[in-house]
């Protein structure tokens, strides 16, 4: 295991995109930093696993949906947003302010679903007991359904954490409360859901001590750092209490399933003042903890970056460090890859990086894949000349 990987120099993306790995590709969906407006449609880019190189997606809606989408109500703030992969399909659930009349803005709670194939944005229409309008929750794919859990509930003032489980089915979009068995995690928003077998793991996260959200207060947030499965087959919690190096608890950080382990990576902690870049990983057969000495150039402290699954590789990027000297946050712009069984090739790639060896006498080949691996892959938008591209 290595970070094989380092290029500096994107463009920043708005605020913390939201990911899904379908084939080669990672589809991303957030706005580009400097591309700031609330109420234009989400953006959608592309990263090339290949060669690394971003393109933004030139997508279309459904006729039948013309009236339903608005430009505004595409999603207004990807932070806000969970987004799953189903067959070729992304589905992003979330809360966002949709213009019902010229002018006129409310919350809606809708299900969003793109197409990779058709590259058109439609939003089904679902049935069955919706979960309460909220955000920051945590979503996963079992089967053909998908899992929410958690969140801070904005219907009510104040707004308070969920600790709500609820599943979609993809297949017929019914919507189910489910009214789980044991004891379930306690409320919560800023954690990580991932799918193991017939399992939802939670960790991570925070709440509060009266369980109200205080966007101002950072003193009051209770971190958890335990891990929780849901058995959606008995639609029971377990608590598991592994052995090992826990994790400090967290909140904003990102997590992965590779190879019957779940991987964490970065977050903060507000109460320990800490941004974190450590990765640890969680035995799902041997139910222990282990933090990870992990060799190559890893990313920097940050919380809420964005990590992807194709293979062997993880594909980071995108998140927000800590206040620097002039109390400003410095936003992610790299591209990070961590590679669980990097070859010959690769290695020898990063020789000649690392120690700037000649490369005249190289084949083509291997310069082209040296600068895969070196050169800025700047992130396109409408308004910077980059390539707009349909995929």
């Amino acid at each position: 295991m290595r970070w094989t990987e380092h290029i500096k120099d994107g463009t920043k993306l708005f605020p913390y995109p939201k990911a899904v790995s379908i084939g080669d590709k990672i589809y991303c969906f957030g706005k580009n930093y400097f591309h700031r407006a609330y109420t234009d449609p989400i953006w959608v880019h592309v990263l090339n696993t290949s060669t690394l190189r971003w393109s933004l997606i030139k997508f279309k809606t459904k006729k039948n949906d013309k009236q339903r989408i608005k430009p505004c109500n595409i999603i207004c703030e990807s932070s806000q947003q969970t987004a799953v992969a189903y067959g070729d399909k992304v589905y992003i659930w979330c809360c966002t302010l949709g213009e019902t009349t010229y002018n006129s803005f409310e919350l809606l709670k809708m299900i969003f679903c793109f197409d990779i194939k058709t590259l058109e944005w439609s939003t089904p229409t679902v049935t069955g007991i919706q979960p309460n309008d909220k955000y920051e929750h945590s979503a996963c794919i079992i089967k053909n359904k998908m899992y929410i859990f958690g969140g801070i509930i904005i219907e009510n003032s104040p707004n308070k954490y969920s600790q709500d489980v609820h599943s979609l089915d993809l297949d017929t979009m019914q919507w189910r409360f489910i009214n789980v068995h044991g004891t379930p995690p306690s409320p919560r928003a800023y954690h990580t859901a991932i799918s193991y077998l017939d399992r939802m793991y939670i960790f991570g996260g925070i709440r509060t001590l009266n369980n109200v959200n205080n966007l101002y207060d950072y003193k009051e947030k209770i971190y958890c750092s335990q891990v929780y499965y849901l058995d959606t087959t008995s639609e029971t919690w377990v608590t598991t209490n592994p052995i090992g190096t826990w994790p400090e608890s967290r909140e904003k950080h990102s997590a992965w399933l590779y190879n019957d382990y779940m991987y964490i990576f970065g977050g903060r902690n507000t109460n320990t003042v800490t941004y974190f870049n450590d990765l640890y990983r969680y035995s799902m057969k041997g139910n222990f903890w282990e933090c990870l000495n992990v060799h190559g150039v890893g990313p920097f402290s940050r919380h809420q970056p964005t990590c992807s699954v194709y293979k062997d590789k993880i594909y980071l990027f995108g998140g927000v460090s800590s206040f620097n000297e002039d109390l400003v946050r410095y936003k992610a712009s790299d591209i990070h890859v961590l590679d669980y069984a990097p070859t010959l090739k690769t290695l020898c790639i990063i020789c000649v990086l690392e120690h700037n060896l000649d490369q005249s006498s190289l084949p083509h080949d291997i310069i082209l894949d040296i600068r895969i691996m070196s050169s800025p892959k700047r992130i396109p938008g409408p308004n910077n000349n980059s390539r707009i591209i349909m995929v």
